[in-house]
This record gives structure tokens, sequence and C-alpha cells, in this order.
């Protein structure tokens, strides 16, 4: 080991001739952007270490720095380049020189640093840091430059139990460490509480109702977007720190206000760990498994003041949760033409059955064949089925549909209430940016026309903004005023004492209906039976009630209705009594006979059957799929 003050007044012996022929090396490093931004000096330093080179005899042009792993943290050489370009350049054997300002800057794991260590002594490499020239190849050298890296990795241990020590003893207080929610600021007492400005708090609160109302993020996103609601923000740093700001929603800013227990007025520490067996190497991040509230290391109900119950929280979290299974829970409410869309189960493996849109609206459980490549399980047209639960929903709804248009209208009027609110409050804010813009227009000196044209123009800017909002409000007004008409009132009773009306309006749309079956039905269990056209249904109402029902689908051939043998049974005695196509259609219509399509029948369909020569006792398709050709029967009848 060579020491600082001698490496100045000569070239120390360790380095020879064919080190100089090759690069030296300086490679800066600090672990994070923050210490890259604020501590500059650090870098400065380390970058110094080059002019050690040249008093050593490197020439300028041999010299080459290496900074491009600024910001990355030395626990792992996945994801820093120059180190792996440095690695590589050792082991071709162009580098005869490593300068570092400590050894732990170029690793800060033991087996990196070893590595590092054993290359450089295998490839004739010297490294040199603050202390010291050291040659790898040498005993002594390497035992000092082990013991180093064994003590950089000892001391960023310390350094992390002594930050997580500090940290977790305030969090065990309850105060808020790091960038508080939406709708939240850090007060004097470090804890949270609700954000002073109103509007703020408008907006929070109406996301998360709107969420346990419609249940899926999109719908909330849709609502805030269609209202011009924008979220709130507060920076922790830069410019504008703590000051309030307006960002367009975004879904996963959306999902992350739902799923933080601090609107709950819970406070939890530690969310988030580390599963080794998941952690990718170059993944920044990856292997982190969430927790949930109550496993975190620290967990404190009612901490600060919330926005919603922890009951409200954890029925938003089931929700949550449902939207990504494939069981037989009810998946979200998406804007498609099926009412039933996501509350369908099948009731053979247990899955929720997916909507296809060909000509006519299917169920298909096809979970089975899309994870294990099994055959589906069964489908059915909806039509039916949809039919079958709008009747059994309106009987339900029917008695109490005054209460319900009671209520009905109390919630427009709640809901028109609430974004009459979200107006006059955004008002408020624009009115105040027009006096704030006057002040300082009024506060410059006359003389500076500089400052005094920028202010104007601002000022201006502020009131033509201010006008078109409130245009937009006095549209908004007329569009949808808070409190409803007389005549209004009328119309929402007269539609309740009219429901099946209602529901077959025009102006009903889908999503409305889907919401009113939503509220109260769980799920849809069906058994459709390939061979059979009748389909045996569960509806699983809200509270625990189970009833069943029977419905006949529509079917591919004969040979999947239950009564195709006595029809055809009829129709061979009527075809031999000399009776005509239009006779028996009217006949086998009047017993309440439907064809494979649950159609009446028609003089048409009954040559179709007479043609085909009745329903066949085998299969009518052949294992590839094709269906066979018709076998000759009796001739057409008239």
């Amino acid at each position: 080991m060579i020491p600082v003050e001698s490496s100045i007044v000569g070239r120390p012996a360790k380095i020879q001739g064919h080190h100089l022929e090759r690069w030296a090396i300086d490679y800066i490093r600090q672990s994070h952007p923050q210490q890259v931004q604020r501590h500059r000096e650090s870098a400065q330093v380390q970058a110094q270490l080059q002019e050690r080179a040249l008093a050593w005899g490197w020439p300028a042009e041999r010299i080459r720095v290496l900074d491009g792993d600024q910001g990355r943290s030395g626990t792992s050489a996945a994801g820093r380049d120059d180190f792996a370009w440095l690695l590589s350049e050792i082991a071709l054997g162009h580098v005869g020189l490593v300068l570092c300002f400590q050894i732990n800057r170029l690793a800060r794991e033991d087996e990196d640093c070893c590595r590092l260590i054993k290359v450089c002594a295998a490839f004739d490499t010297l490294l040199a840091d603050q202390d010291g020239l050291y040659h790898p190849h040498d005993f002594n050298d390497r035992m000092i430059l082990t013991i180093k890296g064994f003590m950089g990795g000892f001391e960023l241990h310390q350094l992390q139990q002594r930050m997580q020590a500090g940290r977790l003893n305030r969090c065990r207080r309850g105060e808020w460490v790091g960038q508080p929610p939406p709708g939240y600021v850090v007060g004097a007492d470090s804890k949270l509480q609700l954000d002073p400005d109103e509007q703020a708090q408008q907006v929070v609160r109406r996301v998360l109702e709107r969420f346990a109302a419609l249940g899926s993020l999109s719908g909330v996103a849709r609502d805030l977007r269609q209202q011009g609601i924008a979220l709130p923000w507060r920076p922790i740093s830069g410019p504008h720190r703590g000051a309030l700001q307006w960002r367009r929603p975004h879904r996963e800013t959306l999902r992350q206000l739902v799923r933080n227990p601090a609107y709950a007025g819970a406070y939890t520490w530690g969310r988030y760990a580390t599963d080794p067996r998941r952690v990718r190497p170059g993944r920044r991040g990856s292997g982190r498994v969430r927790r949930e509230p109550q496993d975190c290391p620290v967990f404190l109900r009612d901490n600060h003041a919330a926005y919603i119950t922890w009951e409200q929280y954890q029925s938003n979290l089931r929700r949550l949760e449902q939207h990504r299974r494939h069981g037989p829970v009810p998946g979200p409410s998406r804007a498609t033409v099926a009412v039933l869309a996501g509350l369908v189960v099948c009731g053979e493996c247990g899955c929720r059955m997916q909507t296809h849109y060909t000509r006519t609206l299917r169920y298909v459980c096809q979970r089975q064949a899309l994870d294990y490549a099994a055959p589906p399980c069964q489908s059915l047209a909806g039509a039916a089925l949809e039919q079958l639960v709008r009747d059994q929903v309106l009987e339900v709804v029917t008695p109490a549909g005054l209460e319900l248009s009671r209520r009905a209208a109390q919630e427009f009027q709640r809901e028109r209430a609430v974004l009459d609110r979200q107006w006059r409050l955004r008002l408020e804010r624009a009115v105040q940016d027009v006096d704030r813009a006057f002040r300082q227009y009024n506060a410059v000196e006359p003389e500076n026309r500089l400052v005094a044209r920028t202010l104007e123009r601002a000022w201006e800017e502020a009131l033509l903004a201010q006008r078109s909002l409130e245009e937009e409000y006095r549209r908004f007004q007329r569009a949808q005023p808070v409190h409803l008409s007389p005549a209004e009132h009328a119309q929402i009773e007269a539609v309740a004492r009219d429901l099946p009306a209602l529901w077959q309006a025009a102006t009903t749309s889908v999503l409305q209906k889907r919401q009113v079956v939503r509220l109260l039905l769980q799920r849809v269990v069906v058994w459709a039976t390939a061979s059979s056209q009748e389909v045996r249904v569960q509806l699983h109402w809200t509270g625990g009630t189970v009833t069943e029902h029977q419905l006949r689908r529509a079917v591919r051939s004969w040979e999947q209705i239950a009564d195709a043998q006595q029809v055809w049974e009829r129709v061979q005695s009527w075809q031999a009594a000399g009776w005509t196509s239009q006779r028996m259609a009217e006949a086998l219509n009047a017993a309440g006979h439907r064809t494979p399509r649950d159609r009446p029948f028609t003089a048409a369909s009954v040559r179709q059957l007479v043609t085909r020569g009745g329903p066949r006792r085998s299969p009518a398709a052949t294992p590839s799929g094709h269906r066979k050709p018709p076998s000759p029967g009796p001739a057409t009848t008239r």
C-alpha cells in the first residue's frame, strides 16, 4: 500500500510500463438521484482522482471517466452499465488502473466486490482509492481490499439500520413520512390533516362516493372527465412546494386513492415488502408484495381525520379484488350491451362466463379453454336469460316503485347539489385568481412598462378564464338545475307506477339497467346442458336468498328438444290423415310446442322437419365438427 503523500513524489513501484499502456479508469458513482442533485461536491472530489493518474504517468488521452452510474445503488451490479463495461474491459486486458474514492463506491455487495478483486488480480489491473494504491495479485493488498469490501457492506447495513430505526420510531407515533395523499396535508404535529382547501376535500369525497356507487375505476374516470373535475396535488419539493395544483385524473392514481387506508383514518407503515423469490435481476422494484393494512409493522386505527369509514374502505378493497378474479364473483360493470355482463357464472366449473357478440348475444364459459386448453364448458344465447332476469327483477321492484321514486328524486337532487357545489368552488377560485392578478398589476410602478405589460396580460387571461367558466356554469344550471321542478316530480312518480315501460324505454341505457340488477343480484348461475333445450338458473339475491328457475333456450338441432319425438309422431299421424303444413303448424302452436330456435311453428318449419325425416337418434355432428347430410325422408307435404 502506498500512502497518499508518497504518491505525489514519484511513480510507485507497483506501476509498471505495461500498466501505463492501458486505460486508467476513474469510476464515479452516487447512490441516489437526490445525492446527485444536492451533493455535487462528492462527484467533483471523485472526478479529481484523475489528477493522481496524471501524476503517476498516465497520459491524459489514456484516462477515462465513467459517470454513467450516477444515482444508482451499489448493492447490485444489475442496472449499472458502466460497472458491467468496466468488468468486461478488465477481462479483455484493456485497463491498467481503476480509481475510485472508496472501494465501496465500486460495489456494496461482498459478492460483487470480491468478483471485481479477483478479475483485477487475474488480469494484472491496479486499484486505487483515497488511501493508496493496491495490486490485487499481492496477498497483503488483496486482503486489505477484501476487508474494505466487507466493511463497505457492514457500513451500509449500519446506515440502513439507523435510518430505519429513526423512521420506525416516528411511524409508531403516527407521524406521516413522505408525500401525503391527495386531500391531506401534514399538520404541525406531523400527522395528516384534511386539506384546508374545501374544493380539494370535495373532489376526494366525490371520487370515493362514485366508486362506491359505480364499483369501477373506469366509470369514476369517465364521470370526472364528463364533469371536468381534476384531482388535487401538492408537491413536496421544487419551486411550487406545498402549492395546490390540479391534474387530470389517471386510472392508476384513482386506484391508489381508493386502495389507500389513510382515507379511512388508518395509519400504516410497511405496506410493501420485498420477496427475494420474486426479484428479477435488472428490474428495479421487482419482487414487491403488498401487505394487508392489519399485517403491516405499524397499523394505527383512527389516527387522523377520515373521508370514509373503515367498513366502506374494506368494501372498496373487495370490489377492487373482484375485478382481477375469474371465479364465481361478479366482474366489473363495463359499457357493453349485455345487462348481465360480469354476473353470469358457469354452474359446471364455477367461473365467470364471457359475453360474445356475433349476430346475437351469447354467454360462453371458456375459462378452462383459455387457461388449460380444455373444451369449453357450456354456452347459451343471452336473450332468454336476460328476459328471465328482467321479469324477476321487475317483479321484486314493482311493489316498492313509489318508495323508489321518492328516493330517486332525493338522490337526483343530492347529486345535482354536489355538482353545483363543485362549480361554485371552481368559480370562487377563478375570482381569487383574477383578484391576485389585479393586485400584482396595480402594485407595479407605472413607468416599468416591461413588467406592467406582462402583468396586464396575465390579468386579462384570468378575466377571460373567469368569464368562460361562468358561461359554462350557466349552461350547466340550465341543463341540470339544483332542484327538481313539480313536473319532474310528477314524471318520476308516473314512471314508478309503470316500471316495465321504463325498463323498455329508449331513454333507459344498458348501464342504468345493469346498475339496478347489480343492486339486487350477486350472481346468476346457469346449467345449460348441450343435449337439452332446458336451462336451469339460480338467482343469488343480495341478502342471501337463492331462487331457482327454468327456461327454454334456442338450440341448433331437433335432438336437443325434449318433446321432439312427440312432435314428430304427431306430424306423421297428421300427414297420414292428409293435413296441410299450415294446419299442422297451427295445431303444434296451440299445443305449446316450439321449434329448436324457440319460435312458433310455420308451414315452412313443418315442411323442413318432414324433409329431414324427423329427429335423429344419433348425434347430429361428426367428431370433426361437420354436420352430417340429412337422410332422405318422405315426400314433402303441401
